[in-house]
């Protein structure tokens, strides 16, 4: 039975480890990449960082960064999942480096850990992959589950996965890490280890102490910290000009985002551009709605006309010329022959709309018909 001092002991919050003068009791490896590899700028500034991600960001360089990611077993933030590798990545003036922590028993996490929470504290922003979901919740529970939350440091935070998906998922529908290398990057993982498959691999070399089971996971974690360094640059690259973007659905997405941060102007320069192939009808509709928002009524009206025209929209864009000839033009009869449309159509599709269309038309006819009347009234 313990000893009431083998339980102070045990409960007794751990001494903080001096940086880097951490005892290496985990595997550390370190791989150097040339500079020549990266288009990532030197200085990147605070209003791109705040396009892409809409917090506040001050100008920083790229040293700035450090880019993490974590291998676990298992994808859970419970208790029993812990980290076992973490990878991070950085520049220097002379190279970029990966550097892996990893836990060869369980008796080493609190030196993976404190490795860690020193490359944090080095670095003023934090870049990983889907890490304010997973990779960064589950470091925080580690950190308190080893008595050493006050090492852990928040630091702001660039999550690359839902600024990814804003940009791309209209065409791409899957954006994780592997999809976004092929698609973006044009680059295609060889013999790359599934992501299911990293736990099961970790407790074998558990029990086997057979390092070349890790080869692969290693690999793998490395790929995923580069490619997250050139992943931001693309980003940046096309939140700075967005009209570098190939790809209709993209310009599409990119105008949206340039919408929601009130660039309207861009933001119409990318549906323009967008206006083509099958997100044609969104561009237009965006813009008009662009227009309309900012109370330029008679463009948004000239390209909802254009919608009309090509049969593009649905009942939306008629809808919209209702509703503009109602309440800006004055003019009840173009705003009940576009509602008598919408509603024709409705009834070919269906449409679920149409007890609001019918509400609307009866709306409108009881308008007609008192302007009808103050008009009689008035000649008499």
């Amino acid at each position: 039975m313990a000893s009431l001092r083998d339980k102070l002991r045990a409960t007794a919050p751990q001494k903080k480890m001096p940086p880097r003068e951490i005892k290496t009791n985990c595997m550390i490896k370190e791989i150097k990449y040339p500079l020549n590899q990266f288009d990532l700028p030197v200085f990147i500034s605070g209003e791109s960082l705040h396009m892409m991600h809409g917090g506040e960001f001050s100008d920083c360089r790229r040293e700035d960064f450090l880019f993490l990611d974590t291998e676990t077993t298992g994808l859970s933030h419970g208790a029993g999942t812990v980290a076992f590798l973490v990878g991070v990545g950085y520049f220097t003036d002379e190279c970029f480096i990966v550097r892996q922590y990893l836990m060869r028993d369980y008796d080493e996490e609190q030196f993976l850990l404190a490795h860690t929470a020193f490359d944090i504290r080095e670095k003023k922003l934090l870049c990983t992959f889907n890490g304010a979901t997973f990779d960064l919740p589950l470091l925080e529970v580690r950190f308190t589950m080893q008595r050493m939350r006050e090492e852990y440091e928040k630091k702001p935070h660039l999550d690359l996965l839902p600024i990814s998906r804003r940009v791309w998922k209209l065409r791409l529908k899957k954006c994780n890490l592997t999809a976004l290398e092929c698609a973006v990057l044009g680059e295609e993982r060889e013999d790359d280890l599934p992501g299911a498959l990293v736990p099961e691999r970790y407790f074998s070399f558990l029990k086997t102490r057979d390092f070349s089971l890790l080869d692969d996971i290693l690999s793998h974690n490395e790929q995923d910290i580069v490619s997250l360094a050139h992943i931001l640059n693309r980003l940046l690259q096309l939140h700075e000009a967005p009209l570098l973007a190939k790809n209709p659905e993209d310009l599409f997405s990119l105008g949206r985002i340039y919408e929601k941060r009130g660039k309207h102007e861009g933001a119409r320069n990318c549906y323009r551009a967008a206006d083509q192939g099958i997100v044609s009808a969104l561009a237009r509709n965006s813009m008009a709605e662009s227009y309309r928002k900012n109370g330029d009524w008679e463009e948004a009206a000239k390209i909802y006309q254009r919608m009309i025209a090509s049969h593009q929209g649905g009942i939306a864009p008629l809808i919209a010329m209702a509703k503009i000839c109602e309440h800006r033009k004055r003019d009840i009869a173009a705003a009940i022959e576009y509602t008598r449309k919408a509603i024709s159509m409705a009834a070919e599709r269906d449409d679920s709309d149409m007890a609001a269309l019918q509400k609307r038309y009866q709306r409108l006819m009881y308008k007609a018909r008192r302007e009808l009347e103050n008009g009689i009234h008035g000649r008499d």
